[in-house]
């Protein structure tokens, strides 16, 4: 995670600068690099005209494309590349990577190479995935609006592979779809896929060619376009997550691509509780949280602890501010993108995890027999003899779980839950993480458990308090 000092981060435009930077609208765009509206295309009426529009029942079709500017879907104008700090303020990714650029007449050039990772999701875990260049998830692609982007995609896999732009408004044949829309790129060659970039948001993209395969091995990244012209209030703080879930048994060493229901490692950014990083921002600055989800069967209600924050993009794009919604968990569905923005005027430690009850331990299934109420008795006892240090487990719920470390496990596998916290074992694991707001910071490194403020943590109840207020135990 970044060392960078809060006052030390890249400021981008001003709200000033931003108000006085010209429209950059699609058709705004196209009309500041010299691209001409043909007049045909703006008099399209009915089914051929709402078909190609944006939004539903929209009597034009959508800015920028072929139909609008009456040109052809190769000749896509684009603007200067979009730069670090000065056109936009760079996502944070807990526990991942950015997949860097350089400038080549103008364009973008990006260089993504499929391979086979060894991947660490937690301490104690490890398998051998596929990903992009040498992660997993792939690194976080991040470009802006109006940029002429060239993606370079080497294949190192034993298999062939395609990538798809996940919610990116492309030419039909950079779409990355196997068979239908280009040949799927054999192991050892190299494809090229080069596109303007003519939208903002949170995208994504995966592999597009066997995808229960190669989607559940790690496949998957995160693609954000940041605006041209920023809206809404000035971000400090603008972190990228994706979420997914994995089928991984105790012992083995490669997820299971065939599993369909009863996934048993669920992660943030590929890392499952206690292996993931904390989210770490200052009192009082706002921050956006954006999400991605490539599961293969779930959706993922996100509750954030000590907040309530406007949901303000889907993977379609920004939502206007009189429909944005005030909430304290976001559902994020499988295939979609949800964005989240507040202010974070709480300093504490903060949880923020998958409120699916079992999306929050790890490799737990749904054939464990259920102890609770159970009395063993003796029975450990009894057992020992045949096993050494046997211990019944799970009678009083999975709380007891946590802290297994110590005990003998099977190779390559994890407790259910648990993480160290300030006062005893955090008993959740999987799709958790934790936001961490201080007064002050001297960079966003970790800072450590917060301290409550004296007569603001909860404590046990003393004799004399139960008896002044009444309260019989």
């Amino acid at each position: 995670m970044s060392t960078m000092k809060p006052t030390d981060e890249p400021q981008g435009p001003s709200q000033e600068t931003q108000a006085e930077a010209p429209s950059l609208t699609r058709r705004g765009l196209l009309a500041r690099t010299g691209a001409t509206l043909a007049t045909g295309a703006l008099l399209m009426h009915g089914r051929a005209a709402q078909a190609q529009s944006s939004v539903p029942g929209a009597k034009a079709p959508r800015e920028g494309s072929a139909a609008d500017t009456g040109g052809k879907v190769t000749r896509q104008s684009h603007l200067p590349p979009g730069k670090e700090g000065r056109d936009y303020r760079p996502v944070v990714v807990p526990n991942g990577a950015k997949l860097p650029w350089k400038d080549v007449g103008g364009v973008k050039v990006f260089h993504l190479v499929a391979q086979e990772v060894e991947h660490e999701f937690a301490p104690g875990l490890k398998a051998t995935c596929w990903g992009y260049n040498g992660h997993v998830h792939g690194p976080t692609i991040e470009v802006v609006e109006g940029d002429r982007v060239r993606f370079y995609v080497t294949n190192r896999l034993p298999a062939s592979t395609t990538v798809h732009w996940h919610g990116v408004l492309l030419p039909s044949g950079m779409d990355g779809v196997g068979g239908l829309s280009q040949k799927a790129i054999a192991p050892g060659e190299t494809y090229r896929y080069e596109f303007t970039v003519r939208q903002s948001g949170t995208c994504m993209y995966h592999s597009h060619h066997d995808e229960m395969t190669q989607m559940a091995l790690g496949m998957v990244g995160l693609f954000i376009i940041h605006p041209r012209r920023p809206v809404g209030p000035r971000i400090d703080r603008d972190f990228a997550i994706m979420l997914h879930e994995w089928r991984i048994d105790p012992g083995t060493m490669r997820p299971d691509p065939n599993e369909m229901t009863d996934f048993n490692i669920l992660t943030m950014n590929a890392k499952a509780f206690p292996g993931t990083e904390p989210l770490v921002v200052r009192k009082g600055e706002r921050v956006r949280i954006r999400f991605g989800n490539l599961s293969a069967m779930d959706h993922h209600p996100i509750h954030l602890h000590g907040f309530q924050f406007r949901i303000t993009e889907t993977d379609g794009g920004r939502i206007q501010e009189s429909a944005q919604l005030p909430e304290t968990t976001v559902l994020v569905p499988t295939g979609s993108t949800r964005t989240i923005e507040f202010v974070a005027d709480e300093p504490g430690d903060w949880a923020m995890h998958c409120h699916m009850t079992h999306h929050v331990m790890n490799q737990m299934g749904h054939d464990i027999p259920n102890m609770i109420g159970v009395k063993p008795g003796g029975l450990d006892a009894k057992v020992r003899p045949l096993l050494p240090g046997y211990m019944t487990m799970g009678q009083m719920g999975m709380g007891d779980m946590a802290g297994m470390s110590h005990m003998p496990m099977p190779a390559n596998s994890i407790p259910m839950v648990g993480g160290k916290g300030p006062y005893d074992e955090i008993t959740m694991g999987g799709m958790f993480t934790i936001l961490k707001v201080r007064d002050r910071l001297e960079g966003y490194a970790d800072p450590g458990w917060y301290t409550p403020p004296q007569g603001t943590l909860a404590r046990l109840a003393q004799l004399d308090e139960l008896r002044r207020d009444g309260i019989d135990v």
